[in-house]
C-alpha cells in the first residue's frame, strides 16, 4: 500500500480572502509538483481532501496529474487540528492506495503516528505543495519511499 500525504499549496492570508484561495504562486507550485509527478503514472484508489478551498483545488490540480480508480472526494476528519487516530485506523485496515491532501499540524502528526508511533515525532518537514509518498510493508511498517516539493523543480 502506499500512501501519497500532499500539503496544500500556498493560500491567501484570512483577511485577503476568508475563503483562503491558493495565491498565484501556490496555483503555480502544485502545478509544478503535478507535472513532475505526471510521469510516474501514480494510480491511487482515492484522493480525499479537506473541505477547506486551498486543499479542495490543490487536490484538484493533482487529480489531474494521477489515476483515480474509485473516488476523489472531500472528506471531514483532515481539518488542520483533527484527530489522526481514526484516519490512522481506516489507513492500517485497507489495502489501498491513497492519497490525501490536507494542512498541517494534521499531516504531519499523521505522518509521525504511522512512522514513529508518536504523533509529536515530527518525522516530516513538509512544504506547501509538496508529497509525500510512504509505503507499508509486509510487515505493517511505514517507509518514506520519496518526496517531491515545488522549490526542487526546475
Amino acid at each position: 500500500m502506499k500512501l501519497y500525504l500532499a500539503q496544500h499549496a500556498k493560500a491567501a492570508s484570512q483577511e485577503a480572502d476568508p475563503q483562503r484561495q491558493l495565491t498565484e504562486e501556490g496555483l503555480r507550485d502544485v502545478r509544478k509538483v503535478a507535472e513532475f509527478i505526471r510521469p510516474l503514472n501514480l494510480c491511487v484508489d482515492y484522493l480525499w481532501h479537506s473541505g477547506k478551498k486551498r486543499a479542495e483545488r490543490t487536490a484538484e490540480v493533482l487529480a489531474d496529474a494521477i489515476k483515480i480508480n474509485k473516488e476523489h472526494a472531500a472528506r471531514d476528519g483532515l481539518g488542520p487540528n483533527d484527530d489522526v487516530a481514526a484516519l490512522k485506523d481506516e489507513i492500517l485496515l485497507s489495502k489501498e492506495n491513497v492519497m490525501v491532501v490536507g494542512h498541517l499540524p494534521f499531516l504531519s502528526k499523521l505522518t509521525s503516528l504511522l512512522l514513529a508511533g508518536s504523533e509529536s515525532a515530527n518525522t516530516v518537514a513538509f512544504k506547501q505543495a509538496g508529497i509525500v509518498c510512504l509505503n507499508r510493508s509486509d510487515e505493517n511498517r511505514w517507509q518514506v519511499e520519496w518526496m517531491v516539493i515545488a522549490e526542487l523543480i526546475d
